[in-house]
């Protein structure tokens, strides 16, 4: 990120000392055990319970609740585990209110449904914290595999691969692990250094070694460890980020959202990271209202989040909006960015308002901007990667790419609904097709 404190406007410290605390404190605070019993006690336990349906990683939602209601949650942290290795951060990020939680029968009949991710949050948390990790480690295959990325998708194949017995090594290009669980999420989602401790634990099962700094295509090429290993499996995320394609989109104050998102997440004080007073957001998912909150939060005066369609359309969920507007957000809609204007840094920023076809109507708004954050969608970048669909990886099956021995899951595979739960079912399942294709082998 540029030395934005040369910028007008854009500073550090907007807030008291105290006030960051607070303001990135836990979304969704623990249930104490009194409260997890009381949330057991409204599940129904449904024989064909809807929300495992729901459930991308097939969690046996009634079971680890019903374990929970008895007295047992480790047991109930095993049951999520054994299908989702980073069950303890998607119980945080999860957008259960569009998964499990809608599918609820509560919801259905009552319109509050029983607090799945709260109640996975509190069974994870309870076994995490015993330093317990749950699994061993199979007989050795004499088999190895290499996994490229860090992040649920990499971690959930890496994770149960060393389980079934074979070697893994990880080549990720950041210093640390974990992908955007680290580096890409909003910080009040995941406190406490959470995703680190997540992966420290993860990495207890053993045989899995984690190389830093390897980006494939810079370190490593995929012919290369398809020769020094028996398999790989890419879960390399999106690493490149659309452009607007307006002119001046190289002046000072605009920068990725993701960018921005990553350097507050490995801030060690949030007071000395400069915001804007007015901040312009432009996108419509998960990481434009992660971007456009933590502003407010910040110290931001003015936040808009601007979309080119309607709320309806946009990829974040109903809860993340009206998250964003009870934190002063204004979000608008149906308006397409025109122009850049500043001299040197951005001053103002033109949209053109658009019908939801996205035809435009003739009529512009210009929003005062002194820092633009871009959150447009993310695309795939790297040489030599197997056949693509739409711009990912194309894949069948449990991750089968148009090359002989190479897995893909997570955001860089074409198919998925870019939800973290979503990349460690991918993971997981690949894990284990690569397993029966080695262990076939012989």
């Amino acid at each position: 990120m540029t030395d934005k404190t040369l910028e007008p406007g854009v500073v550090p410290g907007r807030l008291d000392a105290s006030a960051y605390d607070a303001h990135f404190s836990d979304l969704h605070p623990p249930l104490e055990g009194h409260e997890a019993l009381v949330a057991a006690d409204r599940c129904y336990f449904c024989h064909d319970a809807p929300c495992v349906t729901a459930c991308p990683t097939d969690i046996d939602i009634p079971l680890f609740i019903r374990q929970i209601a008895t007295g047992t949650p480790e047991s109930a942290a095993r049951t999520i585990f054994n299908q989702n290795i980073l069950g303890g951060m998607c119980a945080r990020v999860c957008p259960t209110e569009t998964l499990c939680e809608e599918a609820c029968v509560r919801e259905l009949a009552e319109g509050k449904p029983v607090e799945i991710g709260r109640l996975q949050r509190y069974a994870t948390d309870t076994l995490m914290d015993q330093d317990v990790h749950p699994f061993t480690r199979a007989a050795p295959t004499g088999k190895s595999l290499a996994v490229v990325g860090a992040g649920p998708a990499g971690l959930a194949c890496a994770h149960r691969a060393a389980m079934l017995g074979h070697d893994v090594t990880i080549y990720d290009a950041r210093p640390k692990p974990g992908g955007l669980n680290e580096f890409g999420i909003a910080a009040y989602k995941s406190t406490d250094d959470f995703a680190a401790r997540e992966v420290d634990w993860l990495m207890q099962i053993g045989g899995i070694t984690l190389r830093h700094e390897q980006a494939l295509g810079r370190d490593v090429t995929l012919d290369a460890l398809q020769q020094q290993h028996d398999a790989v499996f890419l879960g390399l995320g999106l690493g490149a980020v659309n452009a607007l394609g307006l002119e001046g989109e190289d002046k000072g104050g605009l920068e990725d959202a993701v960018d921005f998102i990553a350097e507050l997440r490995q801030a060690s004080d949030l007071s000395k990271l400069p915001i804007g007073r007015d901040v312009v957001v432009i996108g419509g998912g998960m990481t434009a209202i992660d971007a456009a909150v933590q502003a407010k939060l910040l110290g931001a005066l003015n936040v808009s989040l601007v979309y080119r369609r309607g709320r309806e359309r946009m990829n974040a969920s109903a809860f993340e909006q009206d998250l964003a507007a009870s934190k002063g957000v204004r979000i608008i809609t149906n308006a397409t960015p025109k122009a850049i204007h500043g001299n040197g840094a951005v001053r103002e920023i033109e949209f053109e308002y658009t019908d939801d076809d996205l035809t435009p109507t003739g009529q512009t708004v210009r929003l005062p901007a002194d820092q633009v954050f871009k959150a447009i969608g993310q695309k795939l970048e790297g040489a030599g990667l197997p056949a693509l669909d739409g711009g990912k990886i194309a894949v069948q099956g449990a991750g089968r790419t148009s090359v002989n021995g190479v897995w893909a899951g997570g955001d860089c595979a074409a198919g998925g609904d870019d939800l973290t739960v979503t990349a460690v079912a991918e993971g997981r399942d690949a894990a284990e097709d690569i397993h029966s294709h080695l262990t076939a082998e012989g």
